[in-house]
């Protein structure tokens, strides 16, 4: 009796190049994920009176903030910007993140996303 379908020690072969194909993704997504949790992305808001970074795991790592940002008179002001800088960071990390996944999972025929 002949195999048919490409059966190899019960596994197709198609099912078993998919598998190896997916561990390989699955490792290039963690090796992914922890480069893009060690990078820094870094933000200004007021013309650079405020600048904050932020890392690809969402942890504030830096504010800075120059002299002239800061009047005692306004200091609602320099809270908008110190906002507006590190929401604009956390931005960038996510939108590297999207970037990056995307990249992996174009190749799938997903449509550069899983569609959640």
């Amino acid at each position: 009796m002949s195999k048919r379908g490409g059966f190899q020690g019960g596994m197709p072969g198609n099912m078993n190049n998919l598998m190896k194909q997916a561990q390989r993704m699955q490792r290039q997504m963690e090796e992914s994920q922890k480069e893009m949790e060690s990078r820094e992305y870094t933000a200004k808001a007021g013309g650079g009176a405020v600048e904050a970074t932020v890392t690809g795991s969402k942890e504030l790592k830096a504010i800075k903030i120059s002299k002239e940002a800061v009047d005692p008179d306004d200091v609602e002001m320099l809270q908008d910007l110190i906002v507006a800088a590190v929401n604009e960071a956390m931005g960038q990390a996510d939108q590297a993140s999207s970037d990056a996944i995307g990249k992996m999972t174009g190749g799938l025929g997903l449509g550069g996303g899983l569609g959640f």
